[in-house]
């Protein structure tokens, strides 16, 4: 609890007491006014003053008004029958502003409890680097290191910037940025990334990334950003609560005014005005937007913080509710599905030996860092000399043009073989082939292959059993590799051999504007057909700068099965937000009839404002469950 809820806990508390205390005292007149007047002040002075700020900056129309007129519209109705020698009631007043207060105690735990795994996740941010300088270990703001100095990380300490280690063995807790309780185990080589909480050994890191540039800045900045993205559902009650303000409160003048004068102008009968001035405040605290108002935010910000605990980063409520619709969920293969880890299988029909033709292809991928490259580089089993290389031409989707020992070099697919009239042997087996050509003859070709995830397999089921109704996936491997693993996971269509505007074009074809289209891609290659769907999905997005830049959801880690979790965590919310505002509005219909007609009393205007904003407020922190 903050100093603010303290604050707001103890009036509450002194103005119930208060309230209770003069419920056993009797006084009248002067001072019975006086005696209530403190207890309304302790609890309401910061609604009456939000409400004159209100009017004099001609804002006027909000909950604070409302409270205001109506609170003190009955402590005047309890002054004049005070005036005609009855019994003035000020309980009411009072009642009013504190139960309001009440209500908006309840608002205030519920964000700060909402706000619990955005804090935890925001805590991931590091106070100072370690750097070592003249041979002493030196605290600095990390702003200030610069990429290729190099950083110590104690055990205990949070990693502060992105880099590699080059010195040391140890454990990273990674819960905070991905939601995996499982320690992360580094050694020299490894890339590590800020946020990351050392937990043994001391670590030596070369830093890759400036501050501005980390995966913990990036986060921090997405995280922060979040809830400045509306949904629909807010931007409507924000919309609705800007009109509904002002119709409530001339209705309320409407129904103080005209009936009176009706009844003493035209129908002869007196006017009571006291009865009907009553019922226009009544109708006034029932008329009050508060469960709305503070319930529709709150449900969509306690979703994001929900899905944030879980390693699941949705960059605002409006993705959120987008989310909640998706019947169609598009996959990318490469490193969403499958591992990513090629490994090289099988050479065939190589016209040289297998070692050279492993080498050739080795050389003409050095440039790539894409997975199939670096297999090559694997399996050739040392670092390539570049220097034996020269013009290298790639041919997007198709593979590489390169002179290697004054070799002309072919290596790519069977596009790339057919592109320059060379006719490759078929190879049956699964897999991705690189076929090999040398000065213009074909000289053999490398199966390489990749391995499934095994959450995929669960992640395919529980989109089905979320209520997806279709499951596409989209690749540039070959189409019988693409069938494979389509069968195996059992997804419903599948594209193959796909150029990157192919993979666009595709998923073109697969929205159909009726309901939302979810791309789910590693974030590097995939940018253009994340940024194109109606939500994109980056998986195993630590440290890629383009897949928090072009995705909508970022999968902190690099497990499917969260795909569908975000989505449950998605839907469960719109459907509280629903839940809400029917409750809402149709409790306030009816009361504000009953109200009008004369049959809702100031205690049911209570219940009908704070007592429904309070049930609509712990609905909405079901989110968690």
């Amino acid at each position: 609890m903050n100093k603010k809820q303290k604050k707001m806990l103890t009036r509450i508390i002194a103005a119930s007491v208060l309230l209770i205390a003069l419920h056993f005292v009797p006084i009248e007149g002067a001072a019975r006014f006086v005696a209530y007047i403190i207890p309304y002040y302790i609890i309401g002075n910061d609604i009456l003053r939000k409400a004159y700020k209100g009017i004099k900056n001609l804002k006027p129309f909000d909950e604070s008004l409302l409270m205001a007129v109506a609170t003190l519209g009955a402590i005047a109705l309890a002054l004049y029958n005070q005036s005609q020698g009855l019994s003035g009631d000020y309980v009411e007043a009072v009642a009013v502003m504190l139960f309001y207060q009440i209500g908006e105690f309840f608002q205030s735990m519920a964000v700060s409890k909402s706000r619990k795994n955005i804090a935890s996740l925001m805590d991931i941010r590091p106070d100072y680097a370690n750097i070592e300088l003249e041979g002493q270990i030196k605290k600095v703001d990390p702003k200030v290191v610069k990429p290729g100095d190099t950083i110590i990380v104690k055990a205990g300490e949070k990693v502060p910037l992105d880099g590699v280690v080059i010195e040391g063995n140890s454990s990273l807790n990674t819960s905070a940025l991905t939601g995996e309780s499982i320690p992360q185990k580094v050694c020299s080589g490894d890339e590590i990334i800020s946020g990351a909480i050392n937990l043994s050994g001391l670590l030596k890191v070369r830093v890759t990334k400036s501050f501005g540039d980390s995966t913990v800045s990036k986060i921090l900045e997405l995280v922060e950003n979040a809830s400045s993205r509306k949904s629909k559902s807010e931007n409507f009650i924000s919309k609705f609560a800007r009109i509904y303000t002002p119709i409530v409160v001339f209705s309320a003048l409407a129904l103080a005014i005209l009936p009176p004068i009706f009844r003493g102008l035209v129908l002869g009968l007196p006017a009571m005005w006291q009865i009907w001035v009553y019922r226009a405040l009544v109708f006034l605290v029932i008329s009050c937007p508060c469960a709305l108002v503070v319930s529709i935010p709150l449900s969509f910000f306690a979703g994001i913080g929900n899905a944030s605990r879980n390693g699941i980063l949705i960059k605002g409520s409006n993705y959120l509710e987008t989310l909640s619709n998706v019947k169609t969920v598009v996959f990318d293969k490469t490193g969403t599905l499958t591992q990513g880890v090629f490994e090289v299988n099988a050479i065939h029909h190589s016209k040289i030996e297998e070692e050279k033709l492993i080498e050739y292809a080795a050389l003409a991928e050095s440039a790539s860092s894409h997975p199939i490259a670096l297999s090559l580089k694997k399996a050739y089993g040392k670092e390539p000399d570049t220097t034996r290389v020269k013009d290298i031409q790639e041919y997007s989707g198709n593979g590489i043009c390169a002179k290697i020992d004054d070799l002309e070099i072919l290596a790519g697919n069977e596009k790339l073989m057919e592109k320059f009239g060379i006719e490759p042997i078929k190879c049956h087996s699964i897999g991705t082939i690189i076929h090999v050509a040398i000065n213009g003859e074909y000289t053999g070709h490398i199966v390489i292959s990749d391995v499934i995830k095994q959450d995929s397999f669960k992640a395919i089921d529980d989109l089905k059993k979320s209520g997806i109704k279709q499951i596409v996936m989209l690749t540039g491997d070959l189409k019988k590799v693409a069938q494979s693993v389509a069968q195996k996971l059992k997804i419903d269509k599948f594209y193959g051999e796909l150029l990157p505007d192919e993979k666009l074009n595709e998923l073109e074809k697969v929205i159909d504007g009726k309901n939302p289209v979810a791309f789910v891609g590693d974030g590097i290659n995939d940018a253009p057909v994340l940024t194109r769907a109606d939500i994109g999905i980056a998986m195993g997005a630590i440290g890629s700068d383009a897949a928090i830049e072009a995705a909508d959801v970022v999968l902190m880690d690099d497990n499917p099965a969260k795909i569908a979790q975000a989505i449950k965590i998605s839907q469960k919310c719109l459907k509280i937000v629903k839940e809400n505002i029917l409750f809402a509005l149709g409790i306030k219909v009816i009361c504000l009839i009953l109200g009008a007609v004369g049959i809702a009393n100031m205690w049911l205007a209570i219940f009908a404002d704070v007592g429904v904003m309070i049930l609509c407020i712990l609905n909405a922190l079901r989110v968690f469950i």
